[in-house]
């Protein structure tokens, strides 16, 4: 398919092109970007209809993301920001330079940009710094239909709809509704007749592997995060999840490798790269040896990183 692109692109056949790209699944779409020379990646982003140019963005590389961002226009910018889900935005802005991040946020509505400041406030590991504001929210007052025509109204804006969060006037979080049960239920039940008030949640200030155990044990697919009063502030997503599983288990094989810790993921990285980082580790354990033993010679030193390296 990489070829196919390239060579419709090359040929100035862009409609066959985009009718090709259109078809694939977003993320194989991401994928093929992420593999193109450079000349071709803005070409075919371009080509992109608007709906679907800011889920593929956010399923790109970083590298990819940053270079797309430098080239293309303001408003070009301000179309992709608007369209992507906040919590993608978070996480796209805590990777990029300060001057990528600077012209991300002039062209950002004012409201957004508060929120994502607001955001980026949140300590690194935090349940806080990973939730989205792309939730449904309903009143137990609500009845089963009142609530399915809210949803029809406001859901396509969100991240899920899979599961709907109950909360009082002063968004105090009272229980939570499966979308299954909303429209499988009688059209004029009251939302507070069959909501589940047994909530698991966290605070926006519970370090992530606590969320990610409770994702694990409660076999969940979405959560509530609330702040101090115990008023609903977000949601965390499976996804959200998996890419915190995915930092956690990068940081583990750089442990195990007994490497300098490194921000890219470690199948990403070069073995050149694997190397520098585990120098540092190698001089510290062959000097702590020598220092014991009181064997400071070129020979044993060299000796040593040999027997270590092959460890």
């Amino acid at each position: 398919m990489k070829d196919l692109i390239c060579d419709l692109i090359t040929g100035g056949r862009f409609v066959d092109a985009r009718n090709k790209i259109i078809e694939m699944n977003v993320v194989d779409i991401a994928q093929l970007i992420d593999e193109l020379e450079e000349e071709n990646v803005l070409v075919i982003f371009r080509l992109l209809p608007k709906d679907m140019a800011a889920e593929v963005f956010s399923y790109m590389s970083y590298e990819q993301q940053q270079f797309i961002i430098e080239s293309i226009a303001d408003k070009e910018i301000k179309s992709i920001i608007d369209d992507l889900f906040l919590d993608d935005t978070i996480d796209f802005i805590e990777e990029m330079p300060a001057n990528v991040v600077k012209r991300v946020l002039k062209n950002t509505s004012e409201p957004r940009r508060n929120l994502i400041n607001q955001f980026l406030k949140y300590p690194e590991n935090s349940a806080g710094s990973v939730m989205t504001i792309e939730f449904v929210d309903l009143k137990k007052e609500m009845t089963v239909k009142t609530a399915l025509e809210y949803i029809k109204k406001t859901g396509i804006d969100k991240e899920t709809i899979d599961v709907c969060y109950v909360i009082d006037n002063n968004r105090k979080l009272l229980g939570t509704l499966a979308i299954r049960k909303l429209i499988l239920s009688d059209d004029y039940i009251s939302i507070a007749d069959i909501m589940e008030t047994s909530v698991i949640y966290v605070f926006t200030h519970d370090i992530q592997a606590d969320t990610v155990a409770l994702f694990k044990k409660y076999d969940l697919v979405a959560m509530p995060v609330v702040d101090n009063e115990n008023r609903l502030v977000g949601i965390i997503t499976i996804d959200d999840v998996l890419d915190i599983i995915e930092r956690e288990n990068t940081e583990d094989f750089h442990k195990m490798a007994a490497m300098a810790p490194s921000e890219e993921e470690y199948l990403k990285t070069s073995v050149l790269d694997h190397a520098k980082h585990r120098i540092i580790w190698l001089h510290q354990t062959a000097t702590a040896f020598i220092t014991q033993y009181g064997m400071e010679t070129a020979g044993v030193r060299q000796l040593l990183y040999k027997k270590i390296c092959q460890r």
